[in-house]
């Protein structure tokens, strides 16, 4: 069955949190093949950073109308990350909002 895809105006908002203060972290090859698994296990992800809980509480509830899953929101600097883990939801993420990231 295929996947609904969500209102355009759900990827517009996600797409302006995401230019405003976003970003990714992909893995890092080199390292995974020297390190191997066991020493190096970060894989790609995407940090949503906003400012306040309203903004946490509205970017968690685009994501769940996207089908995007996120992980735990965390305090980073005096502002609130909420990240996207895993290759297939970054590049379910970044094809939703129109970037190649």
């Amino acid at each position: 069955m295929a996947e609904k895809a969500p209102p355009a105006k759900v990827a517009e908002q996600l797409a302006a949190f995401y230019r405003r203060n976003g970003y990714v972290r992909r893995q890092n090859a080199k390292r995974l093949n020297k390190e191997g698994y066991m020493g190096y296990k970060k894989g790609d992800e995407i940090r949503l950073v906003v400012a306040t809980k309203a903004e946490l509480a509205t970017v968690k509830k685009l994501l769940k109308a996207a089908g995007v899953r996120h992980g735990k929101p965390f305090a980073k600097a005096q502002q609130i990350a909420v990240p996207i883990y895993g290759r297939d939801q970054v590049a379910r993420f970044l094809k939703l909002i129109g970037s190649r990231g």
